[in-house]
């Protein structure tokens, strides 16, 4: 099973998220839900770098069934924003696919003071 924690300021930012685990829906090199979780987490770092202008060099740790990204402190207001937006798309993307895969993804929310 995929456990995907996003965290979250008490004002309801995302500061950082982890995915943990496979879906084991299907064999390897063949589980779309794997694949629909990689592309939806590692397509909004891509996208946070690209568009916000904010590295994922250091914010970023992965490696078979983990991914782990932390939203750097200090952004610009401008940079800030469009990174929330991002995150919050991915956080509606992934939601959208435990309404399908319920089974194989659980994401879990946190509030951490910041």
């Amino acid at each position: 099973m995929i456990k995907a924690t996003i965290y979250r300021t008490t004002d309801g930012e995302v500061v950082s998220f982890s995915v943990n685990g496979h879906a084991n829906f299907g064999d390897y090199g063949t589980d779309i839900v794997c694949a629909g979780v990689s592309a939806v987490t590692v397509g909004t770092i891509n996208a946070i770098e690209q568009l916000c202008g904010i590295s994922a060099q250091n914010n970023c740790k992965s490696e078979s069934g983990h991914l782990t990204y932390v939203l750097p402190k200090g952004l610009e207001p401008e940079a800030l924003e469009k990174a929330q937006l991002l995150l919050e798309g991915m956080v509606v993307s992934l939601q959208s696919i435990v309404q399908s895969y319920g089974k194989f993804v659980k994401i879990n929310e946190k509030t951490q003071g910041v």
